[in-house]
């Protein structure tokens, strides 16, 4: 296992194989729900396949290669396994024709071949992606915060409906949630790496909401990478918790408010990515021919392994893992699904 795999004496899950399946599901089903209610979300189908070059697949951090294939009866067109579908989700809502204030949200189902391999990182990605119609007026930090809150009161809801099903699945996430910025966080904690002060901040508070991600701090370096022409870099964050079963921080979320047509020059200007701009998403953003938004992804699995507290998400996913893995899981007493 890796490193920051703490685990102090010999693991033994809360709940048996059975148990966990079917505590899976009651997770998802509850969250799912009331994620919906608490955003005014519609549930919409969602691709798995997109064809390449519109800019509608997720680029990541930029560095990540997708897996594409050619079909036999697709001429001429590569087929790409979508990253996740924070541009596709912005094109639906203009397209199905969502009113101001409601939105969508769908599974989606993506394979990321260039994860490195760990207890929190799988190649199969499994995710709420959501979406919301928001007026010009409202792309602000006061917007963004409400929405967290929101969604943070569906994680505290959750918590407390598992517990109630499963008393051995004691609560942990604090009342309220903390925000804090990149800049802030490194200020505060100037001798340590991002992923340090993550663990730091989320030690200290259980619950942090860490905003303005992919903008170069003071030092020059970013907090973390982001693709430039989805979330506006000053108001997009991440959803973080402490995790007691791993003594870590564990990220189950990120989302923002989404790049208007200055944003989204400005972002692909200095991210040196201003080829984009004639590309069929892109020029749909600055022709204002797209809604503007708000929107994120929520990790099923993460969830899953928070809520049921697990120390490894293949213990609530099936996916492949390498030999090293599986060995390890083994001496620590993990059953993988």
């Amino acid at each position: 296992m890796p490193n920051s795999l703490s685990i102090q004496k010999l693991y033994t899950s809360k709940l048996d194989l059975l148990q966990t399946e079917v505590a899976i599901k009651k997770t998802k089903d509850f969250f799912e729900s009331s994620l919906a209610e608490m955003l005014n979300l519609t549930r919409v189908s969602a691709p798995i396949l997109l064809k390449s070059g519109k800019g509608l697949n997720d680029d990541l951090n930029g560095v990540e290669r997708m897996v594409s294939f050619e079909a036999l009866d697709i001429k001429n067109t590569n087929i790409e396994i979508v990253q996740s579908l924070a541009k596709w989700k912005r094109m639906a809502l203009a397209r199905y024709g969502f009113p101001l204030g409601e939105g969508l949200y769908t599974d989606m189902n993506a394979i990321r071949r260039d994860e490195v391999l760990d207890h929190l990182h799988s190649i199969y990605v499994d995710q709420w992606d959501w979406e919301k119609i928001i007026s010009k007026e409202l792309r602000n930090l006061e917007t963004l915060k409400s929405e967290v809150q929101k969604i943070y009161q569906v994680f505290k809801n959750t918590e407390n409906h598992l517990n109630e099903l499963y008393p051995v699945l004691e609560p942990v996430l604090p009342k309220e949630i903390h925000f804090i910025t990149t800049q802030e966080l490194e200020t505060k904690y100037p001798e340590l790496s991002a992923k340090e002060r993550e663990d730091r901040i989320a030690k200290e508070y259980g619950a942090v909401f860490i905003m303005q991600i992919g903008v170069q701090l003071l030092s020059g370096e970013k907090h973390d990478g982001r693709s430039p022409d989805y979330d506006d870099w000053t108001l997009n964050g991440d959803i973080i918790f402490w995790y007691p079963a791993l003594e870590q921080s564990i990220e189950v979320s990120s989302m923002g408010i989404r790049v208007d047509e200055e944003a989204l020059k400005n972002q692909l200007k200095i991210s040196e990515n201003e080829d984009r701009m004639s590309l069929e998403y892109h020029q749909a953003i600055l022709n204002q021919e797209l809604p503007y938004t708000i929107g994120g992804g929520i990790g099923q699995s993460r969830i899953c392994m928070f809520f049921l507290q697990k120390v490894h998400i293949g213990e609530v996913q099936v996916s492949v893992w390498n030999d090293q893995i599986l060995e390890d899981c083994r001496k620590e007493n993990i059953t993988l699904l």
